[in-house]
C-alpha cells in the first residue's frame, strides 16, 4: 500500500489521512511536530490511552468533549478527581465511557505531579527517549521501537496504566518525538525544520535513555 495520498490541495499527505476528513488539519498543523508543553504531552497522552483499541476517528471527533470532561488535561486539576468524578465521566456520552482508561488518566495525573517533581518536567522525561530513524527505515513500518518498548516499561515501574509499546509509539509519532511522515509527505519537511529549531527540554538525553528512571 502507499504510504501517501493527494489531500484536497492536490499534494501529497500520510495515507492514513484517507481515513477521514478530519484527519487532514489535524495531520497538516499537530502530527509530529514536536511538542515541549506539559499540559499539552499529558493530553496526547491520555487521549492515545483512550484510542487503545478504538479507532482515532473516535477519539479526534471527541477531543473538545475530552477537554470540556478532564478540565483541559490540566494535570493538578486532574490529579484531584475522585470517584464522583469517575461517575461523572461514565456517564458522559460524549467521551468514551471506559472505567479502566478513566481511572488510569486520573493516576497518570498523579504519577506525572511526582515525574515533574522528579525530572523538573513531563518534557524533559519524554524527549529522553527520542532516537535518531534508523538508516534505512521507512516512515510508518512499524508500530513499536525500542525506545516505546523501554518508555513502556519505565512509565509502568512508576505506575502509569494505558501505556503499552503500540500506545506509547503513538504517542511519540503524535508528540513529535519521532518524524514518522511519509518520505513524500508534504508536512515531513516542515516537521522536520520545526524539529531543527526546537530545544530539546532539559538535559536528559543519556543515549536515549533518562537520566532517573524506576529501576
Amino acid at each position: 500500500m502507499s504510504t501517501s495520498i493527494a489531500g484536497p490541495d492536490g499534494q501529497l499527505r500520510c495515507h492514513w489521512c484517507s481515513g477521514a476528513q478530519e484527519f487532514f488539519p489535524y495531520h497538516d498543523k499537530e502530527w509530529g511536530f514536536p511538542v515541549n508543553d506539559d499540559r499539552t504531552l499529558f493530553e496526547k497522552l491520555s487521549l492515545e490511552g483512550f484510542q487503545s483499541g478504538l479507532s482515532w476517528r473516535t477519539i479526534l471527533v471527541k477531543r473538545e468533549n475530552f477537554r470540556a470532561a478532564f478540565h483541559n488535561f490540566e494535570i493538578d486539576r486532574v490529579s484531584r478527581f475522585t470517584q464522583d468524578d469517575v461517575q461523572r465521566l461514565l456517564a458522559d456520552s460524549g467521551i468514551v465511557r471506559h472505567r479502566g482508561k478513566i481511572e488510569a488518566v486520573i493516576q497518570n495525573a498523579r504519577c506525572a505531579q511526582q515525574m515533574v517533581e522528579r525530572e523538573g518536567s513531563l518534557a524533559a522525561f519524554f524527549w529522553s527517549y527520542e532516537a535518531a530513524q534508523a538508516e534505512g527505515a521507512l516512515p510508518q513500518s512499524v508500530s513499536t521501537s525500542a525506545q516505546s518498548v523501554q518508555l513502556s516499561k519505565d512509565l509502568k515501574k512508576l505506575g502509569w496504566k494505558f501505556v503499552g509499546p503500540t500506545t506509547m509509539y503513538a504517542f511519540m509519532q503524535a508528540a513529535g518525538i519521532v518524524n514518522d511522515h511519509a518520505a513524500d509527505c508534504i508536512v515531513r519537511a516542515k516537521v522536520h525544520k520545526a524539529r531543527a529549531v526546537f530545544k530539546t527540554p532539559g538535559n536528559a538525553l543519556r543515549s536515549g535513555v533518562p537520566r532517573k528512571t524506576a529501576r
